[in-house]
């Protein structure tokens, strides 16, 4: 899977390279390009570089789901193979190493380090606990609301979840001895799995709530449709409430847990707040760049200040500071890991769409469903969306490989471009609930052995269905008060 949506330094460790293995998977991936390359009719519409553009790019996104070698390196070699073989130009193969979205990206893990390594990230967690923790379920939504406000600021949901969230959830089942195996369902077992749905939903509301969100505001704008990060939140605050007050209840009732009073929680909380003391001079310093950064952000629109530009201000301000030092900087590998597959995965989805391969997938669709008023084709494409996320493991990879294309089908035949936009990039973020491997936290999650599989998929698939009905009611009619569509 693309280690990114955010993997952090929480994520278990990579396998060594094989070489058996990766040759396997390089095959698979050269087998890919030959057969979208060759044997797909392509129409005469599409410009000479498209076929092997897309060979490339599905190849690519293969690699990210099989991943014979990482994603980020998969992406750097397809990148140079597109230059090689005068797929694209140099300039244009690198050219997405210059985007502002990437930059933002990027910068926000910056951020994001500072709020983890002060303490103020863990503070904020462990206030909630501390406030509504004297009951299981209130121990749930204290972690999901945690993670919410979180996610406003640090779109790196493995740091977020694995680093933070899931450190203080393991703590509190252990106090009432709950631990992997024959314990699991005293607590343990309900808490890793309401929290994981919860903190996918926070994911969904905010732009900044994992790395691949802005790319789907890029390629709304590349249809001339505007997504900033006050309007995001905006469009997602309603139908995500709802998803972050239903879930724990939901999940209470498919994964009960033995305990249902748990005043020890908020005592735990107050404890170790205590044995914080009172917020540092470094808190307080990133606390201030925090709603500055926030700040600007909500007023980008008629500040006129590029939310990018806020972002690297923020960076800067944390450097003069010294909350974090260049070595800071040059050791956060998630960040540069970022850096490397977003920009090229990114500047291969754009000149994929260049090429006219979007538009001739999106006429193909549109022929074979050509009976289906834009309404009725959005609603199929929609569960298509949604459940094929079954066969990824990154949201990424769901959101670059189905989003460009579904959009274009869907405005070819008159839908409202709001709804298309947010519907689908909501959708990726709420899509990866299903699996423990859907999203960087799952794996976290389920590696520490409170969950079984099995159970783990029953609530995703229950869950599933809850969030679907929950966003395309009271979600599509909200967004519909508020004019997105």
């Amino acid at each position: 899977m693309i280690p990114t949506d955010t993997a952090q330094s929480t994520a278990p460790p990579k396998a060594k390279y094989d070489p058996a293995r990766a040759g396997r998977g390089f095959a698979i991936l050269l087998a890919v390009y030959l057969a979208v390359t060759y044997l797909i009719p392509w129409p005469s519409t599409i410009k000479a570089n498209g076929p092997r553009l897309a060979g490339l790019f599905l190849a690519t996104i293969v690699g990210s789901i099989i991943e014979p070698i990482p994603a980020a390196a998969l992406v750097l070699i397809a990148v140079t193979l597109a230059a090689v073989f005068q797929v694209l130009p140099i300039e244009q193969a690198l050219g997405g190493y210059s985007d502002r979205t990437v930059w933002l990206v990027m910068t926000a893990f910056f951020l994001s380090r500072g709020l983890i390594n002060t303490g103020l990230a863990r503070r904020i967690a462990l206030t909630f606990v501390r406030w509504f923790g004297k009951t299981s379920l209130g121990v749930c939504y204290s972690l999901g609301l945690s993670d919410f406000v979180l996610a406003a600021m640090i779109p790196a949901n493995g740091a977020r979840a694995g680093g933070v969230i899931l450190p203080i959830g393991r703590s509190i089942a252990e106090i009432y001895g709950s631990f992997p195996g024959a314990t699991a369902n005293r607590l343990g077992s309900y808490l890793y799995t309401t929290v994981y749905q919860s903190v996918c939903v926070s994911t969904a509301m905010f732009y900044t709530g994992q790395a691949s969100n802005p790319l789907a505001a890029r390629f709304a704008a590349d249809v001339g449709y505007k997504v900033t990060w006050l309007s995001w939140i905006a469009a997602a605050i309603v139908p995500g409430a709802i998803s972050l007050a239903v879930i724990p209840w939901i999940v209470m009732k498919l994964n009960p847990p033995e305990l249902k009073q748990t005043p020890e929680a908020a005592e735990f909380a107050r404890g170790e707040l205590k044995k914080m003391g009172g917020m540092s001079r470094s808190e307080k310093i990133v606390a201030t760049i925090f709603a500055l950064v926030c700040g600007l952000w909500v007023s980008s629109s008629w500040t006129k200040i590029d939310i990018t530009v806020t972002a690297l201000l923020g960076g800067a301000l944390l450097l003069l500071t010294g909350i974090l030092s260049w070595e800071d900087v040059k050791g956060e590998r998630a960040a540069w890991d970022v850096f490397i597959w977003f920009g090229g995965l990114f500047k291969l989805g754009q000149s994929l769409n260049d090429s006219g391969v979007t538009r001739a997938f999106a006429d193909g669709v549109a022929k074979e469903f050509g009976g289906l008023t834009w309404s009725g084709l959005f609603i199929v494409a929609l569960l298509i969306y949604f459940y094929a996320h079954y066969g990824f493991a990154s949201i990424t990879a769901h959101m670059v490989a189905m989003f460009p294309p579904f959009l274009a089908v869907l405005l070819a035949k008159g839908a409202p471009p709001g709804i298309v936009v947010y519907g689908f990039a909501c959708f990726a973020n709420l899509a990866a609930g299903l699996t423990h491997f859907g999203t960087t936290p799952g794996p976290i999650f389920y590696a520490d052995g409170y969950v079984t599989l099995k159970t783990w998929w029953k609530v995703g698939a229950v869950v599933s269905v809850v969030n679907l009905l929950i966003w395309c009611t009271v979600g599509f009619a909200w967004w519909k008060v508020i004019g997105v569509w």
